[in-house]
């Protein structure tokens, strides 16, 4: 079976509680308490072959430990997953060779040496055949405008530039899938546009099958449609990416150019006044309210200009997280399930 198939998907780790105190620590060296660490709770959804498909989360969502689940780094607790028909943790060479995970805080070059030498180890690794190598090195070389940078030594590069070296030694050996795991994370404006056309055109010429987690949201509406939104450990909406603020946000903004030179007054009882710079002010006002509260604002003001906004997809994203994450504390109380990917200590 092709594409990404994820059902019931649960990951939990046991995690030492070291009680303070003297006489506490000793007895902990005989008794040793541990608290359950959650860290993916049920989890399913399909990605289809050749689709690009936006992951998001706040930290300690369980992001992160599904892709080392789906990449076969960790086991899972209980659930099953298919990655192109293989199952990750069986870490057979066969799926080993037809996906790639680049995470944006981890390296997979040797720092003092130059990137073509980690290429080159890649090409042996994956068994690639010399004209083949070239060819896919000179191409990726050239799509990320990073030609002249091979020989220099990694540690030497931006961190934009590396992040890119990263992308091309994934994509050496041609993977039909690739989790990305924060690929923008603390690049320049210029490095983060460049790293979105590069997967952009790739993705779409080679039909690749993509799970991008972002927290940046620039990346998610520039490379994807669908997004599927995780939190607690738990999916929170899988459908259109354009879809999260009409089901999640519960007010639209009016945003009002007024005529004259007098201030208006009374703009209070048709909405909440968040910006009020005049001529210029803006109105948070219910969804559904907003046909009567124009005709009630062009009945009352004299306006030049008017338009009404949907909120930012990542205002709307970060109430989400909030409210869902307050819900769970309110519900249950401070259980110390933080939803940490691989917490240290954890007993698997």
């Amino acid at each position: 079976m092709d594409g990404i198939d994820v059902r019931n998907l649960e990951k939990q780790y046991q995690v030492f509680r070291k009680r303070e105190g003297v006489w506490a620590s000793l007895r902990s060296l005989v008794t040793r308490q541990y608290t359950t660490i959650r860290a993916v709770k049920g989890v399913s959804f399909r990605i289809e072959p050749g689709e690009m498909v936006a992951f998001l989360g706040p930290n300690g969502a369980g992001k992160t430990t599904t892709l080392k689940l789906l990449a076969g780094l960790i086991y899972p607790t209980a659930g099953t997953a298919t990655v192109l028909g293989h199952v990750p943790w069986k870490r057979e060479i066969a799926y080993r060779r037809r996906f790639a995970l680049v995470m944006g805080q981890k390296n997979q070059l040797w720092w003092d040496l130059p990137a073509q030498e980690s290429f080159r180890l890649h090409k042996e690794i994956y068994r690639l055949e010399a004209d083949v190598f070239e060819r896919r090195l000179a191409e990726l070389t050239e799509l990320l405008e990073v030609k002249k940078l091979v020989g220099q030594p990694v540690r030497e590069l931006s961190l934009g530039e590396r992040m890119r070296m990263e992308l091309i030694a994934a994509l050496l050996h041609s993977p039909d899938v690739l989790l990305l795991d924060e690929p923008t994370i603390g690049l320049d404006v210029v490095s983060q546009r460049k790293v979105q056309d590069f997967l952009k055109h790739y993705q779409a010429e080679q039909n690749l099958t993509v799970l991008l987690t972002s927290h940046y949201m620039k990346d998610v509406q520039a490379l994807c449609q669908r997004a599927v939104v995780i939190n607690e450990g738990e999916i929170k909406h899988d459908g259109p990416l354009a879809d999260i603020v009409d089901r999640f946000s519960t007010f639209k903004v009016i945003d009002l150019l007024f005529a004259g030179d007098q201030r208006p007054q009374g703009l209070e009882r048709f909405g909440e006044v968040f910006d009020d710079q005049f001529p210029r002010a803006k109105l948070k006002v219910p969804r559904q309210h907003v046909p009567e509260i124009l005709t009630g604002l062009l009945s009352n003001y004299s306006l030049e200009d008017v338009g009404v906004q949907d909120r930012p997809l990542e205002e709307v994203i970060a109430e989400l997280f909030t409210s869902t994450r307050a819900d769970a504390e309110d519900a249950s109380g401070p259980t110390g399930d933080d939803g940490r990917s691989d917490p240290a200590g954890a007993r698997r």
